[in-house]
């Protein structure tokens, strides 16, 4: 296929779009043609591996019972943590993760996690549940976690019920390398060498549970709390400062007007969830719809919060970052009850939204660089249900394993010549001998046949993998864990043509041989 201009593109996009469907030999599904162009020279900004970020709170299942089931329980555990989630994990390569919140970052101190197990305070998460936690779980716990699962530790701190001291305190006993008691002390806990975390959090969604502040507000605590954080040892820390809840302009004209002068400030991280309306396992095609469409919302809301940022940061040297997102549906009481507060199956449906949330970060590469979906096991869209010495992969993990070759690459241009927020979701990325390109088909209805342009590059073959189940409602449950998983599809890649058969409801990731 001959390269086409962007205008004769445009035109052809639209006429495919707007055809009837039709089933086509082979495919049990009726299909509609979509041509699409993959601009190979048209770079728009490296796919940071923080791009698929991971966040886990004290809040359900997810800390204790899903990621630490302690050191003497007869679920096998290596060390106190749960066996085949490190492994499933570790097989992932989890780039970064958030800990410990979320709202229960703002009424947790750290010194509580930290010496003895036996002799650590219990004391009560009133964010979630008001349930007793025994703090056998801390900042060695979670440095240990990470660097079993190979993941870049990033600590929230406490500024709603903390002081500047406080997590002052906690920056210097982490990465202190000198002799102060601080370090002593975590040496005595049982690491003589610095934990290096570079990644720190100054209070989260200081708008809400966070304290309930206004941006003014929080501003003036950023502020104070900064510029106690200071370089003890390399990494330098990263200081993140909480951004706005969706597309809350007015906080962030608030934040950045208080803060004044710019100081130490590296993120804002803003919050996106695509709340559902009803249970997990019982959405209709239109309730589905109903929250797909929310990803189109969450990538209008990184343009206009860059822009706003510009104002300010003209530079782009502060780094925005999308610290919690993902679906978040009604809970079924019983599943609570059973599995812990905000547990949530994972179905078919999550996987395309999980797909057409990590195509926008890539598709806004140049302005992203981290987001983290919540949270990591049991919780909202995680990646990991547990029941006992059970631990299935959802098909969000699935997501994750199929997109994970996009990590460290540059993202380019993609025209499909269709603004509808329900339409094909796509996301392209180059390296040197390869392309990436992951589809998400977000119709339960209706297949897609892609007649993909490679302008600017030659295809010399591909293979590519594909999650569809014919039911949005389908997920790996504890008795049918692998009922969505991957499988192998055909696709055509030569010269300047990709050609493939996307299903319904569908996520599929090509990797294309460059000639």
């Amino acid at each position: 296929m001959k390269n086409v201009t962007r205008r004769a593109f445009t035109a052809g996009a639209g006429a495919a779009v707007a055809a009837a469907l039709t089933a086509r030999k082979g495919f049990p599904f009726a299909s509609a043609g979509q041509k699409l162009e993959i601009q190979l020279a048209n770079e728009i900004g490296t796919v940071r591996p923080e791009l698929h970020g991971q966040f886990a709170e004290h809040l359900g299942s997810c800390v204790y019972g899903g990621l630490w089931v302690g050191r003497n329980s007869p679920i096998p555990n290596i060390n106190g943590y749960r066996k085949d989630a490190v492994e499933y994990l570790k097989a992932l390569s989890i780039p970064v993760l958030r800990w410990p919140g979320g709202c229960f970052a703002d009424d947790y101190h750290w010194r509580d996690g930290i010496g003895p197990a036996g002799k650590r305070p219990r004391s009560v998460n009133s964010h979630w549940g008001n349930y007793v936690e025994d703090n056998s779980f801390g900042t060695h716990e979670f440095v240990g976690l990470c660097r079993m699962i190979g993941a870049e530790p990033y600590l929230a701190g406490n500024v709603g019920s903390g002081s500047p001291r406080e997590l002052r305190d906690w920056v210097e006993y982490c990465n202190y390398a000198g002799d102060s008691s601080l370090a002593n002390e975590r040496a005595a806990n049982g690491s003589k060498e610095p934990f290096g975390v570079k990644y720190w959090g100054v209070g989260n969604e200081n708008w809400g549970c966070g304290g309930q502040m206004s941006g003014e507000e929080y501003a003036e605590h950023y502020r104070r709390f900064a510029t106690y954080l200071r370089t003890w040892n390399e990494p330098r820390p990263f200081l993140i400062a909480c951004g706005p809840n969706r597309n809350d302009a007015a906080w962030t004209r608030g934040f950045f007007e208080g803060l004044r002068r710019r100081g130490p400030i590296n993120g804002f991280a803003m919050h996106f969830y695509s709340n559902g309306t009803t249970q997990a396992t019982r959405f209709t095609a239109a309730q589905m719809e109903q929250q797909l469409s929310s990803f189109a919302q969450m990538e209008r809301a990184i343009l206009e919060q860059r822009q706003l940022m510009n104002t300010w940061d003209p530079q782009g040297a502060i780094g925005l970052l999308v610290d919690e997102w993902g679906v978040w549906d009604r809970m079924d009481p019983a599943e609570e009850k059973r599995y812990g507060r905000l547990f949530q199956q994972i179905t078919m449906r999550d996987a395309v939204a999980a797909a057409m949330g990590l195509n926008v970060f890539q598709r806004q590469a140049d302005k992203v660089i981290m987001a983290n979906i919540a949270q990591m096991v049991n919780v909202l869209h995680s990646l990991l249900l547990t029941d006992g010495d059970k631990c299935v992969r959802t098909t969000t993990y699935y997501t994750y394993e199929l997109m994970k070759p996009h990590r460290g690459k540059k993202a380019v241009k993609v025209e499909t010549g269709d603004a509808w927020p329900l339409g094909l979701s796509v996301s392209a990325s180059k390296g040197t001998q390869e392309l990436v390109v992951t589809f998400a088909n977000p119709k339960p209805d209706s297949g897609v046949s892609v007649n993909c342009a490679l302008a600017g590059g030659s295809a010399a073959g591909a293979t590519a993998r594909v999650i569809h189940h014919p039911d949005l409602n389908a997920c790996n449950g504890f008795s049918q864990p692998d009922a969505v998983t991957p499988k192998g599809i055909e696709v055509s890649a030569q010269g300047s043509s990709l050609r493939l058969e996307l299903p319904p409801l569908s996520v599929v990731t090509t990797v294309v041989r460059l000639a």
